[in-house]
Formats: structure tokens, sequence, C-alpha cells
């Protein structure tokens, strides 16, 4: 008796462990899958108890309580209706998710990190018995089941295979960076029906509305090919490399609430995958961080009145105080350079313009990387104009960046405004009289039919 109670208690230690270990796998996993980002509502949310505004082109899209709440989370899923959600953007209750939650990438988590992410969210996170706001979208798009015509045409609904003509690190950086890190959600463009184009354009870049995911391919110009593997592994750990790049918007959050608390082992695999990719070319003469030098407009034109450019005046009034009169920024790095910065570089404007409206905001241990907003969201800085944003824009560009590229007040009223609509965006006005073309058509058809038999009778 006394050596089966001993049995059965170490057999209980023992699978309590294994049940730590796996919920602690799947803290890892949740981490590197970076739901936290979307799953927790801005301004000191709950962690996982939904509510975070997802501004796609088609609305808004709340993310959803995933707590073990029993009431407004999913604390009554089994592990089959986990599976399903994550593979398959399924609820249990049979409705289909929206592509903001990222299952086309999902799909390709293994059995065993599929059931750790299931242990670690039943018994490793506290149930929030709050739900969170209902996503409503416009018609056509709030026809959840036409996700099932979505999913059949676009989904490809299978796991991971590594590549055996590549090494162990490579595959797991691919893993990482195609199933859990989800990187070509942002980074690869998207057709007219909102659907990844992750054949030869793969993580060849993609809009996000108002910010803009750029090319992360191997190509020297276009991509990253030119950044060493330490500076990928720097960047998605802090977030900055000095000389090339500054995180922001969505990247910020990633790095943030996801890349920079993974093992460097993990990023070094990240980054080893990235510099393996098929390149994609674009248009770019030359890489986005090589543009640019120190200006000295600022001390010529300081002092003078009269005619003077409209965006030195704004530059010099709300910009130069942090990045220096040259556009230098400044030795530790708080405030980036203007010049060799991938922002001002780059053959579009949309990200420079995006963070002159929303700013910067990124967390790094408990290091904070700050830039105020100048849009709508202004609290203690000028709130510039559209035409305003444009003028300062291009003083930064001729003087610090990409002099080629230009801004027009009509471009900074698009993307404050969210930027330009999708195909299936612009096309949503002539849905509903198309599908009352249809029935009626339908109706004349039939109608037709039937005076037909009536006549041969």
């Amino acid at each position: 008796m006394v050596s089966t109670a001993a049995f059965v208690g170490n057999a209980q230690a023992q699978d309590a462990a294994g049940s730590a270990a796996l919920v602690e796998k799947g803290r890892q996993l949740a981490t590197a899958a970076d739901c936290a980002a979307c799953h927790t509502a801005p301004k000191g949310g709950t962690p996982f108890a939904g509510g975070y505004p997802i501004l796609s082109p088609l609305g808004t899209i709340y993310a959803s309580n995933i707590t073990p709440s029993k009431s407004a989370g999913i604390g009554d899923y089994s592990l089959e209706d986990f599976t399903r959600a994550l593979r398959e953007g399924v609820r249990k209750d049979g409705a289909h998710l929206y592509p903001a939650m990222p299952y086309p990438s999902y799909t390709q988590l293994s059995d065993e990190d599929t059931a750790a992410l299931y242990a670690y969210f039943m018994h490793g996170v506290p149930a929030v018995d709050k739900a969170a706001p209902q996503t409503d979208l416009p018609f056509p798009f709030n026809i959840r089941m036409s996700m099932a015509v979505w999913n059949a045409l676009f989904l490809k609904d299978q796991r991971f295979t590594p590549d055996a003509s590549k090494s162990a690190e490579w595959n797991r950086g691919a893993y990482l960076a195609g199933a859990l890190a989800h990187c070509s959600t942002c980074h690869s463009p998207r057709n007219a029906l909102m659907a990844e184009q992750n054949g030869s354009e793969f993580l060849s870049g993609g809009s996000l509305g108002t910010w803009y995911a750029p090319n992360i391919t191997s190509d020297a110009k276009a991509g990253i090919g030119a950044w060493s593997e330490a500076e990928l592994v720097q960047y998605l750990k802090t977030g900055g490399v000095h000389g090339k790049a500054q995180a922001a918007g969505p990247m910020a959050e990633a790095i943030e609430n996801s890349l920079q608390h993974l093992p460097d082992a993990d990023l070094k695999a990240i980054a080893v995958f990235l510099k393996q990719t098929p390149a994609v070319a674009g248009t770019e003469q030359q890489p986005r961080f090589a543009y640019g030098q120190p200006a000295v407009s600022e001390l010529t034109l300081r002092g003078k009145s009269g005619d003077v450019d409209a965006g030195w005046r704004i530059f010099s009034g709300s910009c130069a105080h942090c990045h220096q009169a040259g556009g230098t920024g400044t030795d530790n790095g708080q405030y980036p350079s203007l010049f060799h910065n991938t922002a001002t570089g780059a053959d579009r404007p949309d990200n420079l313009v995006a963070a002159i409206l929303y700013g910067v905001n990124r967390k790094v241990g408990e290091h904070d990387h700050f830039m105020p907003a100048f849009g709508d969201d202004a609290s203690f800085t000028d709130r510039l104009s559209d035409s305003e944003i444009a003028s300062v824009s291009n003083y930064v560009l001729t003087q610090y960046g990409n002099p080629a590229v230009k801004v027009t007040a009509d471009d900074v009223k698009v993307l404050r405004a969210g930027g330009k609509p999708p195909f299936i965006a612009q096309m949503r006005p002539l849905i509903l009289p198309a599908i009352v073309l249809v029935v009626l058509v339908v109706i004349a058809l039939v109608a037709l039919r039937g005076r037909r038999r009536r006549a041969a009778r």
C-alpha cells in the first residue's frame, strides 16, 4: 500500500511538472506569435481579453477575448475547437473569422505547438469575464459565411514541412517567420480580394493602409540584402540600427510585444532565413538606407524673414530640437538621424508621413523610444494640416532622404484617412446593386422558363 501510494504520488508530480512545462512552452509560443499585440486592448487593457481595434480597409475589426472565460472567452473550447480556429479561421459556433487573425499563417503550426498553445491559454492565462466589442463591418463584408469561399480559394491548410536541403537554423527561421511571427501578413502584397500573394512576391512589401511594410527579401537594393545578419538581429531585438532604420507603427508593436522577448538563437534563425529568401527587385536605385547627408540649411536660413521655405519653418520649429539642426539625431540613438534612414530613403513616403501623423512609441526593455504625433492625436505638439505635413515631408526628403519622392496635401489626406482603399472596398457601393441585378435576372429567367413550359403544353 505504501509503495503504491508513493508510486501514485510520484506519477502525479511528474504529470504536474509535465503540464507546467507544456504551459511554459505555450507561453513562449504565444509570445513568438505576438498574440498579445492584437488580443489586448490599448492603454492598459487586460492581457488577451480582446478589444484591440484593427483598422482594416474593410472596417474596424475587434480582436476577441481569448482568455479561458466560459462566458466571454474560449473557456469551453476543446483542443479540436482551438485547432480549427487557429488553422482554419472557424470559431466553435461555426462562424468564420476574418483573416485579420492570421490563420493563413498559423495553419502551418505543428500539432505539438498547437497543443502547447492550447495548454497555455487554458491554464496559464487568467479568465476575464468581459466580452470584447463586437465586430460590425458594413454590408456585404459582415456576411461571415463569405469567408468560406475565400478560404476555399486562398487558404492552404497544410503544416510546415522542413526543407531537407537547408540547415536546421534556416528551417527554424522559416517556421518562426512563416508560421508563428506571420511576417507575410504585413510584408507580402495582397490581391484584389485581400489574399496574400506569397508566390513570387513573398515578403516583397505590402500596404497596411497608413503604414507600409517594406520589402524584406534578400534583394540588395529593394530588400534587406545589404544588411548583415547581426544588424537584422539587432533590429528585431531593439527596433533600431544606427544608419539604417528604426521601427514604428505595427512593427514597433511586434518588437515591443514579441520579438524582443525571443531568444537570440531564434532571432538569428529568422535573420538567416530572411537573408536567403528569393530576392524580389523593385525600382530602387540604391538601398533605402543609403540616401542623404547632414544638411546646413537650418544654419543658413535661421533668422531670415520673408519668402522662406514653409517646410523648413516647420522643421525648424517642430523637428530640429530633437533631430538636430543638421538632421543628425542624437548620439545615443534616442532620436534617429534623418539621413541614412529607411523612412526617408524609401521610394514611397508612407512611413515618413505616418510617423509625423501618429508619432512613434516603442518600449524595449525599460527604455522608451518616443516621438510625438503631429496629426489628429497631437496633444502637446502643434497639430499640422495636410499641407503643412506635405511641406515638412518634402523638406526632409529633399534635404536628408530620397529627393525624387514628393508628397502632396492630397497624399497626406489619404494617409490620414487610413490609406487608399483596396479594390474590394472600392467596389462596395456596386456590390448591392450587382446582387439585386443578379436576383432580378434569375427571377426573369425562371419566369421565362415557366412561360415556355406553359406554351409548350
